[in-house]
């Protein structure tokens, strides 16, 4: 099973660069980056930096979007930073979260992914597309492995790119779209087993019929502690927004029976990337206790020791999970400290 960890783009491109190496010499398989044009640098700027400055490791957006970008622009982001890391990109997609929210648009549907993933696949294949008014363009210079490079392979996956196409899901309908036209899956339901359970249910009915088994890679938030009663207290905004946006259902599972109102005042830009996150914790306090952290800290996340945590990982692939990427707490700052305390204390246990 991979081991990555999500750095979101929070800082100028050549120190981010910094952090993945780190990871890249301490052995994590894959890193990860959020996209969300307001919060953070560019996403593809800082896979570029990546790509240059590293050697071995995975890189790949968790998630990037097809409605604050065209899908024809991410094409060309997409091809471009394949061609600097070749075999080794992963392009990840979701609904646009945190990137359509502070804009005012709303999340790609379901059609919406569908139609963009296929003008995706076309594109970086070198065939043409057919845009609104009868306009019929291509991608000059596409990805590896299309029929109009001249270059080998990079990952497979996709057919005829080497860019693996993952879709981020968490919903039963977005489930089923992923196992159905996605090259991966990027779970975001945690790692309790029994909502990893029923959301790989899922995947495999949309993937019925189709070769293979798709990757599954499931996110999970992070903390090296001997003592997780006062870490998990840094999780109640997460818990919330899950709450929030639909989730009660996977969190009564686990016994967290929380009603989170649809609107929360005095927190900027959301629940999950609040610039202030102590003030967020308080706030969040009025309907998350600490009884309630701690049990989603031990049933979603893998807090505890090295120990206990590298047990947890061991244990994924029974899920039918191929791999995981670790986040810390917190948008506007790196995983510096999650990075040395996993690197140095997990991975040797899990090798």
């Amino acid at each position: 099973m991979r081991v990555g960890i999500r750095v979101p783009p929070c800082d100028r491109a050549d120190r981010v660069l910094e952090t993945v190496r780190r990871a890249e010499r301490l052995g994590f398989d894959d890193v990860w980056f959020p996209d969300s044009q307001l919060l953070w640098r560019d996403v593809f700027t800082t896979l570029t930096a990546a790509a240059l400055g590293t050697d071995r490791i995975g890189l790949g957006t968790a998630v990037t979007n097809l409605a604050t970008r065209h899908p024809a622009v991410v094409a060309s982001a997409a091809r471009s930073v394949a061609e600097l890391a070749p075999g080794r990109f992963t392009l990840g997609l979701g609904v646009g979260n945190s990137s359509v929210g502070p804009v005012g648009l709303r999340q790609s549907t379901s059609a919406a992914m569908r139609e963009g993933i296929g003008m995706l696949r076309a594109l970086l294949a070198g065939e043409e597309w057919e845009f609104p008014g009868g306009v019929r363009s291509r991608l000059r210079d596409p990805g590896p492995g299309s029929p109009r490079s001249s270059r080998s392979p990079g990952n497979p996956g996709n057919p005829g790119t080497g860019i693996p196409l993952h879709l981020a899901a968490s919903g039963p309908k977005n489930l089923r779209l992923a196992g159905e036209i996605a090259d991966g899956v990027i779970l975001l339901s945690g790692v309790s087993p029994r909502t990893l359970a029923q959301a790989t249910a899922r995947v495999r009915e949309g993937a019925a019929g189709r070769e293979g088994r798709l990757p599954l890679t499931v996110s999970a938030f992070c903390a090296v502690t001997d003592d997780i009663e006062a870490e998990a207290r840094q999780l109640k905004p997460i818990c919330a927004s899950i709450a929030q946006n639909g989730g009660a259902p996977f969190l009564a599972l686990a016994g967290i029976d929380v009603h989170v109102p649809e609107k929360v005042e005095g927190i900027y830009p959301d629940l999950v990337h609040a610039e202030d996150w102590k003030a967020a914790v308080d706030i969040c306090s009025a309907w998350i206790s600490d009884e309630n952290a701690l049990r989603f800290a031990e049933e979603f996340c893998l807090f505890g020791t090295a120990d206990e945590i590298a047990a947890r990982l061991r244990a994924l692939p029974a899920s039918g999970v191929t791999g995981v990427f670790l986040q810390h707490v917190g948008s506007y700052d790196p995983p510096t400290d999650l990075i040395e305390a996993v690197g140095s204390a997990v991975l040797p246990r899990l090798n």
